[in-house]
């Protein structure tokens, strides 16, 4: 059965560090794929500032050229509310899912709308700085082991780059040098999104 990454997030704008990982995790989980899934309008989360197409084509062009990695629209289709469960269940059911995510996220997983429902769709697999422990609640633990789901770990090296950081430098016009794809960048610009 294919086994499938599925990266979630408002990539507002995509970065470097969100492709890194994704292809960290096709390459280290031996996956078949990796499908970045941009939010339509993450329920946790401020409002977006760039339009879901805007955000689907800028991260057309990161994975351009990164075989394995593709672009799922499902939430931007969707729209309203983006939960997670709900992307989860309208999947097709011939894949093993792998939900890619971050320490930090890892932490306040059972504040997710759904939580053990995800966890009985999905085996985890966590971005975590290399020589920290990987230390799920107890209470996603016990879920995970019930549900017969992984939870395997994704070394993976904190890049310091964030979304809002570069929107930051966007608007007061400075660089973003190394931390956007060229093509990325100058999408932006024509666009003139982010000013």
């Amino acid at each position: 059965m294919k086994r499938i990454g599925l990266l979630g997030g408002s990539f507002d704008p995509v970065h470097i560090a969100h492709i890194a990982l994704a292809q960290n995790a096709l390459d280290t989980l031996r996956l078949t794929g990796v499908e970045l899934i941009p939010a339509a309008n993450p329920w946790q989360r401020a409002a977006l500032h760039a339009t879901g197409d805007e955000r689907c084509d800028m991260l057309e062009l990161a994975i351009a050229g990164h075989d394995g990695l593709s672009v799922n629209p499902i939430e931007i289709e969707r729209g309203g509310a983006t939960y997670t469960i709900d992307t989860l269940r309208a999947l097709p059911q011939d894949a093993r899912y792998v939900w890619l995510l971050g320490a930090d996220q890892l932490a306040n997983f059972c504040t997710w709308h759904h939580w053990r429902d995800i966890a009985s769709l999905v085996d985890l697999a966590v971005a975590t700085r290399p020589g920290t422990p990987l230390t799920p609640p107890a209470e996603l633990a016990a879920c995970l082991q019930e549900q017969g789901r992984l939870l395997e770990e994704l070394p993976f090296s904190p890049m310091a780059v964030s979304a809002s950081d570069i929107r930051r430098r966007l608007a007061a016009g400075e660089s973003t040098e190394g931390l956007l794809a060229p093509s990325v960048a100058a999408y932006i610009a024509a666009h003139q999104l982010y000013r």
